[in-house]
């Protein structure tokens, strides 16, 4: 809250195009166990120094920020691999804490690659986690294997039938689907996740890997992902509305190998959807970005440490995101890919 002419206003994180972003995508960490082509070099990066990753303090103080003064409704942890953060359930715990606008909790999830969900997942619905996304690129052990560059498949369904068990309903799973590498798992990623009700969204590839790898011609499309599945599925346009979700949905119809249910594409590159966008995000060096192609980011971290108040902290997240751009700008003539990979923002 803030005082104009003597009466208490709300603070709120809105741009200059009618959007108020209430969802949080904060990072906990840039390490990953994985090396996916589309993330990250093979050998990996040069991971952020241990004193310049905001404290579970730090990020709690942000989260409190976010919630109580700017109107955040909805918090997602992701990485990096957020899993690789020792005290991920205390820092769900204590965003569990935390009342919204209207009294509720915030709603908590998690995006994570998998491996080790299995053996935390408890813990962290006990915290106060809601949801998982899950990354799952191929079934197949040799192509997950080579978009990974490690052999982790089955630690990672491991992790998906334990967040099911686990009652972290519906089960979502994201797939970035890549030309000559994983067009071959669109249809039994789907039939996979129809027969265990989990809800898939295929990605389209994104330019935020390493630098002047990305190739659009590389990049299979929602037209061609849609192609692929109605080769097997009765595919209709979902009636529900798409809001500011990311995914387009389509029901397919039940038959004798599948009951039926909803898969999504997002379209990021050929019908994204900006204008809709309700997001804000902290990378954890505690950066503040706007969108996942910002080319400029505002710092939190230093003022946080040198005293700055609470307000003072939302205030200037909120002019942040006032300056946020209309779109991403990819495919624009001047588009230019962002110097942070995937790992290094936050997905």
């Amino acid at each position: 809250w803030r005082m104009t002419v003597g009466v208490r206003v709300p603070l709120r994180l809105a741009d200059a195009h009618g959007r108020v972003a209430t969802d949080l995508r904060v990072s906990l960490t840039d390490r990953c166990n994985l090396r996916c082509t589309y993330c990250m070099p093979a050998d990996g990066l040069q991971w952020f120094p241990t004193d310049e990753v905001l404290t579970d303090a730090e990020v709690l103080r942000v989260l409190a920020i976010a919630v109580g003064q700017l109107g955040v409704t909805r918090i997602r942890f992701t990485g990096g691999e957020p899993l690789l953060r020792r005290s991920l359930e205390d820092i769900v715990a204590g965003a569990a804490r935390l009342r919204t606008r209207s009294g509720g909790t915030p709603e908590l999830s998690l995006t994570t690659n998998g491996i080790g969900l299995d053996k935390r997942v408890t813990a962290l619905v006990a915290a106060g986690l809601n949801r998982v996304n899950v990354s799952l690129d191929s079934l197949d052990r040799d192509r997950y294997a080579a978009l990974a560059r490690r052999d982790r498949l089955d630690a990672v369904l491991a992790g998906l039938a334990a967040a099911e068990a686990a009652g972290l309903l519906p089960v979502k799973v994201n797939a970035v689907i890549m030309r000559g590498h994983n067009e071959a798992d669109v249809v039994p990623l789907a039939q996979f996740c129809l027969e265990r009700r989990y809800q898939l969204r295929y990605i389209e590839q994104m330019p935020l890997g390493p630098q002047h790898q990305w190739d659009r011609s590389q990049m299979v499309t929602q037209a061609e992902i849609l192609a692929l599945l109605g080769e097997r599925f009765d595919l209709a346009p979902a009636a529900e509305p798409r809001g500011s979700a990311p995914a387009e949905l389509w029901r397919v119809a039940p038959d004798d190998r599948q009951p039926g249910g909803l898969l999504g594409v997002i379209p990021t590159v050929t019908g994204p959807f900006c204008a809709a966008c309700d997001r804000t995000r902290i990378t954890a060096d505690g950066q503040i970005r706007t969108c996942l192609f910002s080319r400029t980011e505002t710092d939190l971290r230093t003022p946080l440490r040198h005293g700055a108040s609470d307000l003072e902290l939302a205030e200037l997240w909120a002019g942040a995101q006032g300056l946020k751009a209309p779109a991403h700008g990819i495919g624009e003539p001047g588009f230019v890919q962002p110097t942070r990979t995937m790992s290094a923002i936050g997905g």
